[in-house]
């Protein structure tokens, strides 16, 4: 894509978890190769830790943990050819307000606003949509998605020239990679662990008893359980019953060919003779690499669970069959459909979103950011989510900077950093352990 000088596009990603990150930085890759990337983590609940950025494996030339309000800050217009936005769906909104108040009603110049989804969309379709509505390019990951996006957009008089078709950005090559050595070693079962679903205490401990159980009924194969973070990280979403605390309590343990496992999912998948889980993304990776993959029917289809999405797919069964030796086999027109396994070669999934980008960026005149929800669209809905993002109605940061000439000390600024380091590990301290706690003593 084209830059407004002579040096390599310039790209801003605001992310707010592990996945989303890993999504935006790989999207923002595709869409201007080569070109310099800052990261801004936005400060939260589920801001990721060290431990998983380094897992992701994606890198950025510079990366550091921001406010809503900073990052309106640090969005110079003139700055960044593309802004990617991969977060969850209100904070897009107030970052889209709050980038409009920051450049203002006629920019001469500003960035191209991407935004979209880390994954499987199968909830909230049109609450998230609506959301993002507003960004310049909002990506759709597949055929079925673009198609979706735009009758939602269509349904309510809203326009859906935004809407671009693309794939996830993290798939491999259609063909299967394989590790060397891999005819040596044992028939290998992964199972996709997912942070919240199911959420429950009893369904989850079914879920890895079957697998343990799935282990010992075969001593020749190994099962791993892919999980996603570690006790008191956040992903996406919350996990309060984390697995490897339920491991512990597993009747015997689990067996010596059963183990629970970290690390980065292709790496994972490359030693993958079966991908079994019950909705996660991690089975689209696993299907566009050839990969055999199970979405489990065990706790019913249901829209709760997300693997209604694979209806039709060729993919949904249960334990007992895999039990008894079924590999699914994946329907070759829902796959193509859902931007997996098809004829086109993946790196040309990105080509639509590449010009339609390009395109954006050469207007002499761009427009101001128009998102579908305003005071007079959604009185009683969008004050509300741009007050959680530090925001007024109007897209101003509620908290705005010191006035020009009134420096603060660096032993005031030291202070009032160390007051929100305290605060912030308190506050995370307080969802990730205190709350879960008391939700489940609710439950009593």
């Amino acid at each position: 894509m084209p830059s407004r000088n002579e040096s390599p596009p310039r790209v801003a990603v605001l992310a707010d978890s592990d996945t989303r990150w890993k999504w935006g930085a790989l999207t923002a890759h595709r869409l201007a190769p080569g070109g310099a990337l800052d990261g801004f983590l936005l400060r939260g609940r589920a801001t990721p830790t060290v431990r998983q950025l380094a897992e992701v494996g994606v890198h950025a030339d510079a990366l550091r943990e921001v406010t809503g309000a900073e990052f309106t800050r640090a969005a110079d217009r003139e700055r960044y050819d593309v802004i990617v936005l991969a977060c969850v769906g209100g904070a897009v909104q107030a970052m889209l307000h709050g980038l409009a108040h920051a450049w203002g009603p006629a920019p001469a110049v500003r960035p191209v606003v991407v935004t979209g989804y880390v994954g499987v969309v199968y909830e909230k379709l049109t609450d998230g949509l609506l959301l993002r509505h507003g960004a310049d390019v909002v990506l759709a990951n597949s055929r079925h998605d673009a198609e979706r996006f735009r009758a939602v957009y269509e349904g309510v008089g809203a326009p859906s020239d935004s809407v671009t078709e693309c794939a996830l950005p993290f798939l491999e090559g259609g063909e299967r990679r394989r590790n060397e050595g891999a005819g040596l070693r044992p028939f290998t079962v992964v199972f996709a662990a997912q942070p919240s679903v199911p959420d429950g205490r009893a369904d989850r401990t079914y879920l890895l008893e079957r697998a343990a159980r799935h282990a010992r009924a075969h001593p020749g194969r190994d099962v791993l359980i892919k999980l996603r973070s570690k006790p008191g990280e956040h992903t996406t979403h919350i996990e309060e019953l984390p697995y490897q605390k339920l491991s512990r309590r597993i009747p015997g343990g689990l067996p010596p060919n059963c183990r629970l496992v970290y690390g980065h999912m292709g790496d994972v998948l490359d030693r993958a003779d079966l991908l079994v889980t019950v909705s996660s993304t991690a089975a689209l990776e696993a299907l566009h690499r050839n990969v055999p993959t199970a979405v489990l029917t065990d706790l019913g289809i249901r829209e709760a669970l997300g693997n209604h999405h694979f209806l039709g797919s060729g993919c949904l069964t249960s334990w007992d069959r895999l039990d008894v030796g079924h590999l699914p086999q994946a329907d070759p027109a829902w796959t193509a459909r859902q931007g997996v396994a098809t004829d086109r070669p993946h790196e040309r999934a990105f080509e639509a979103a590449r010009a339609r980008v390009a395109e954006l960026a050469r207007r002499a005149a761009p427009p101001p950011l128009a998102p579908y929800y305003t005071a007079g669209t959604a009185p009683g809905y969008l004050p509300g989510i741009l007050a959680r993002h530090g925001f007024d109605p109007e897209g101003r940061p509620l908290r705005e900077p010191a006035a020009p000439g009134r420096e603060e000390s660096a032993l005031r600024r030291a202070t009032r950093g160390a007051l929100r380091e305290a605060a912030r590990g308190a506050y995370r301290h307080g969802v990730q352990r205190v709350a879960p706690v008391i939700r489940r003593l609710g439950e009593l």
